[in-house]
């Protein structure tokens, strides 16, 4: 957790993780019309920092093992 390469694929992984809750909220909308952004940009918020999260509480099987 301590390793710039922790990191690095950490943030690979929040980024897709709150692309694809951005492209899932967005595809609950019947119009593009009807999207609520303010919704998608929160729940991509959020994912991400869940995933941040369980980063730090997990292995990341990407990520190098210290030592």
């Amino acid at each position: 957790m301590y390793t710039k390469e922790f990191w690095i694929a950490s943030a690979n992984r929040a980024i897709r993780t709150m692309a694809q809750t951005c492209i899932a909220t967005i595809g609950t909308a019947a119009l593009l019309s009807d999207v609520d952004f303010k919704a998608v940009i929160s729940a991509s918020v959020l994912a991400g920092l869940l995933s941040i999260l369980t980063s730090i509480a997990t292995d990341l099987p990407e990520a190098p093992k210290e030592g």
